[in-house]
Protein backbone atom coordinates (compact mmCIF):
# COMPACT_ATOMS: atom_id res chain seq x y z
CA UNK A 1 0.00 0.00 0.00
CA UNK A 2 1.54 2.86 -0.92
CA UNK A 3 2.44 5.78 1.80
CA UNK A 4 0.77 9.20 2.45
CA UNK A 5 4.44 10.40 0.99
CA UNK A 6 4.18 8.85 -1.76
CA UNK A 7 0.35 9.45 -2.81
CA UNK A 8 1.34 13.31 -2.36
CA UNK A 9 4.20 12.96 -4.60
CA UNK A 10 2.31 11.31 -7.41
CA UNK A 11 -0.39 13.93 -7.03
CA UNK A 12 2.35 16.67 -7.22
CA UNK A 13 2.98 15.22 -10.40
CA UNK A 14 0.04 14.96 -11.93
CA UNK A 15 -0.80 18.28 -11.48
CA UNK A 16 2.57 19.81 -12.68
CA UNK A 17 1.27 17.67 -15.90
CA UNK A 18 -2.13 19.50 -15.68
CA UNK A 19 -0.91 22.57 -15.23
CA UNK A 20 2.12 21.68 -18.37
CA UNK A 21 -1.37 21.11 -20.22
CA UNK A 22 -2.96 24.54 -19.23
CA UNK A 23 -0.11 26.32 -20.45
CA UNK A 24 -0.15 24.77 -24.20
CA UNK A 25 -3.63 25.41 -24.20
CA UNK A 26 -2.54 29.07 -23.73
CA UNK A 27 0.21 29.10 -25.78
CA UNK A 28 -1.89 27.47 -28.61
CA UNK A 29 -4.69 30.05 -28.09
CA UNK A 30 -2.00 33.55 -28.12
CA UNK A 31 -0.98 31.71 -31.95
CA UNK A 32 -4.41 31.18 -32.60
CA UNK A 33 -4.97 34.73 -31.48
CA UNK A 34 -2.19 36.68 -33.65
CA UNK A 35 -3.38 34.44 -36.99
CA UNK A 36 -6.48 36.11 -36.57
CA UNK A 37 -4.75 39.30 -36.74
CA UNK A 38 -2.84 38.58 -39.57
CA UNK A 39 -6.11 37.42 -41.69
CA UNK A 40 -8.26 40.69 -40.76
CA UNK A 41 -5.31 42.56 -41.99
CA UNK A 42 -4.90 40.56 -45.20
CA UNK A 43 -8.18 40.57 -45.40
CA UNK A 44 -8.37 44.25 -45.46
CA UNK A 45 -5.30 44.48 -47.82
CA UNK A 46 -7.71 41.86 -50.25
CA UNK A 47 -10.33 44.54 -49.67
CA UNK A 48 -7.95 47.60 -50.65
CA UNK A 49 -7.00 45.65 -53.57
CA UNK A 50 -10.65 44.71 -55.05
CA UNK A 51 -10.65 48.69 -55.58
CA UNK A 52 -7.89 49.08 -57.42
CA UNK A 53 -8.65 49.16 -61.04
CA UNK A 54 -6.73 47.27 -64.04
CA UNK A 55 -3.59 49.45 -64.75
CA UNK A 56 -3.31 50.86 -61.79
CA UNK A 57 0.57 50.86 -60.42
CA UNK A 58 0.58 48.62 -56.81
CA UNK A 59 3.73 48.58 -54.79
CA UNK A 60 4.94 45.33 -52.36
CA UNK A 61 7.06 46.46 -48.86
CA UNK A 62 10.23 44.95 -49.27
CA UNK A 63 12.15 45.96 -46.44
CA UNK A 64 12.45 49.61 -46.11
CA UNK A 65 11.87 49.36 -50.19
CA UNK A 66 9.03 49.50 -51.96
CA UNK A 67 8.72 47.75 -55.42
CA UNK A 68 6.06 47.48 -58.06
CA UNK A 69 4.16 44.69 -58.32
CA UNK A 70 1.57 43.46 -60.71
CA UNK A 71 -2.06 43.89 -59.37
CA UNK A 72 -2.81 40.42 -60.94
CA UNK A 73 0.55 38.83 -58.81
CA UNK A 74 -0.48 40.77 -55.94
CA UNK A 75 -4.04 39.80 -55.82
CA UNK A 76 -2.95 36.01 -55.96
CA UNK A 77 -0.36 36.09 -53.28
CA UNK A 78 -2.52 37.98 -50.40
CA UNK A 79 -5.19 35.03 -51.39
CA UNK A 80 -2.68 32.40 -51.14
CA UNK A 81 -1.64 34.00 -47.96
CA UNK A 82 -5.39 34.16 -46.36
CA UNK A 83 -5.85 30.39 -47.71
CA UNK A 84 -2.80 29.62 -45.40
CA UNK A 85 -3.52 31.58 -42.50
CA UNK A 86 -7.29 29.94 -42.77
CA UNK A 87 -6.04 26.55 -42.64
CA UNK A 88 -3.58 27.31 -40.18
CA UNK A 89 -6.61 29.02 -37.45
CA UNK A 90 -8.04 25.72 -38.34
CA UNK A 91 -4.93 23.74 -36.96
CA UNK A 92 -4.75 25.33 -33.84
CA UNK A 93 -8.72 25.18 -33.60
CA UNK A 94 -7.95 21.22 -33.84
CA UNK A 95 -4.94 21.28 -31.08
CA UNK A 96 -6.24 23.44 -28.27
CA UNK A 97 -9.67 21.06 -28.66
CA UNK A 98 -6.92 17.82 -28.24
CA UNK A 99 -5.48 19.51 -25.53
CA UNK A 100 -8.81 20.79 -23.44
CA UNK A 101 -9.94 16.92 -24.07
CA UNK A 102 -6.27 15.77 -22.16
CA UNK A 103 -6.85 18.65 -19.68
CA UNK A 104 -10.61 17.54 -18.59
CA UNK A 105 -9.38 14.06 -18.43
CA UNK A 106 -6.29 14.80 -16.65
CA UNK A 107 -8.69 16.97 -14.41
CA UNK A 108 -10.31 13.78 -13.59
CA UNK A 109 -7.71 11.90 -13.14
CA UNK A 110 -6.66 14.70 -10.34
CA UNK A 111 -10.20 14.90 -8.53
CA UNK A 112 -9.92 11.10 -7.97
CA UNK A 113 -6.56 10.95 -6.72
CA UNK A 114 -7.27 13.76 -4.56
CA UNK A 115 -9.81 12.21 -2.98
CA UNK A 116 -7.83 9.25 -2.33
CA UNK A 117 -5.42 11.02 -1.03
CA UNK A 118 -7.32 12.83 1.59
CA UNK A 119 -8.23 9.47 2.77
CA UNK A 120 -5.24 8.36 3.32
CA UNK A 121 -4.32 11.08 5.01
CA UNK A 122 -7.27 10.96 6.84
CA UNK A 123 -6.47 6.92 8.00
CA UNK A 124 -3.23 8.06 8.44
CA UNK A 125 -3.88 10.29 11.40
CA UNK A 126 -5.76 7.20 13.02
CA UNK A 127 -9.42 6.83 14.46
CA UNK A 128 -8.69 9.54 17.43
CA UNK A 129 -8.44 12.33 14.81
CA UNK A 130 -12.08 14.72 14.20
Amino acid sequence: MATVQSKEKILNDEIMKFKSLQKEVQKCASSKGQLEAQLLENQNVKDELEKVTDGSVVYKLVGPVLLKQDLTEAKVTVQKRLDYIGKEISRYEDVIKDFEKKQDTQAEKLQKMQVDYQQAVAKAAGPNQP
